[in-house]
């Protein structure tokens, strides 16, 4: 079915859960670690998904925020969600800014491809090595994922995404007998978000701020919306997005998340990856996502928790791997001078370890090349 210019059939629903490998782990350690209410975090992902696909028509992903996730989640105990609350207000003001007053574009133009494709690899590659982690758990379940993946590659037939949930919801009950039984005491209760500017201080907000928003804005330049750009506009040259709309449109997702009790949201290519590779090719695939989590937030939020158990670490591994190599793969489009080459892999080198320092190294050996300031032999 197509409908405002998405379609809605069984491979968008497939490519719809191909961004699972990131959301979920992120999602449980906010709830889990930072005692966030599940409510607010699962309406924003939902509405702001839903809104996302309607209106770029691409599978542009909804993901949380990974370096304030990170540090949000490796110190739970002295970050407080009011914090979390107020990095996103943050963000949100800066991207604003960016966007409005067109610093983005500029930034834009001077950012050249070797750059832009060194960081799409360097994440690729992280989330290769990431999702082999996971996998590395339960290695032998995990290498079923993989063969049923590979065997399934662009089957319309039975979509690799649906096959592989399937078989982890398998695992999940075999390892997890007494879950089942656990599935028949859910609770369904209609709840909507509560309001949380009167729950934050100055003080959270410039914690928030210094502390979670600051060390976040190079990644989200190089990865959420640089990168997410150049990857839409090169799969779908008919639906192309602008930096200064993808700037303005994380500027609005993160006002409305923080002021309901959501956590800090992105776009990001690395998500995108993972949709196109399970076959989403337009934004129904996150219209499809959106309102399972925006029902899932309303009525289920008490039982989030128990949800997420079908959805074994391994498999959420096999999740991330393939949508790294999709990813690690537009620097086919790279034309290979050995200048290029080295630019885009020193940046892909330093995006493993910090996609803001490699954004900066990768346009100052980019111009420096350029204007001969050193030389290759």
């Amino acid at each position: 079915m197509r409908l405002w210019g998405n379609d809605y059939n069984k491979m968008e629903f497939a490519g719809a859960f191909g961004d699972l490998g990131t959301l979920i782990p992120f999602v449980a350690g906010y709830i889990t670690l930072n005692k966030m209410d599940p409510l607010g975090i699962l309406v924003a992902f939902g509405v702001f998904k839903i809104f996302v696909g309607l209106y770029f028509k691409t599978p542009v992903p909804v993901q949380p925020m990974k370096a304030i996730g990170g540090m949000a989640i490796a110190h739970a105990g002295s970050i407080t969600p009011a914090m979390i609350w107020g990095s996103g207000i943050f963000t949100g003001l800066f991207w604003l800014l960016m966007g409005l007053t067109g610093a983005i574009t500029w930034i834009e133009k001077i950012t050249t491809k070797p750059v832009v494709r060194g960081i799409m690899l360097g994440l690729g590659l992280s989330f290769i090595v990431e999702g082999l982690g996971m996998m590395r758990s339960e290695p032998f379940f995990a290498i079923g994922g993989v063969i049923i993946t590979l065997l399934l590659f662009d089957n319309r037939r039975f979509p690799a995404m649906l096959v592989l949930l399937g078989y982890g919801m398998v695992l999940a009950f075999i390892q997890k007998p007494d879950l089942l039984g656990a599935f028949s005491h859910i609770s369904i209760r209609f709840r909507l978000p509560e309001l949380t500017l009167a729950q934050m201080s100055w003080k959270d907000l410039l914690a928030g701020f210094v502390i979670l928003g600051i060390p976040q804005a190079p990644l989200t330049l190089g990865n959420a919306i640089i990168a997410t750009v150049a990857e839409n506009n090169a799969y779908f040259p008919d639906r192309k997005v602008t930096t200064k709309t993808i700037s303005i449109d994380h500027g609005i997702m993160n006002f409305i998340s923080a002021f309901i009790g959501g956590i800090p949201l992105c776009h990001g290519a690395g998500g995108m990856a993972g949709h196109i590779r399970f076959g989403a090719r337009t934004g129904g695939a996150l219209v499809i996502l959106g309102v399972i989590v925006l029902l899932t937030g309303l009525f289920l939020s008490d039982s989030v928790a128990l949800l997420f158990q079908v959805f074994p670490q391994p498999i959420l591994g096999v999740i991330l791997f393939f949508a790294g190599v999709e990813l690690a793969m537009v620097i086919k489009d790279v034309k290979l001078k050995k200048q290029n080459l080295f630019v885009l892999l020193v940046t892909a080198g330093m995006a493993m370890w910090n996609m803001g320092v490699a954004y900066l190294a990768g346009l100052m050996l980019y111009y420096g090349l350029q204007r001969r300031w050193w030389k290759m032999s």
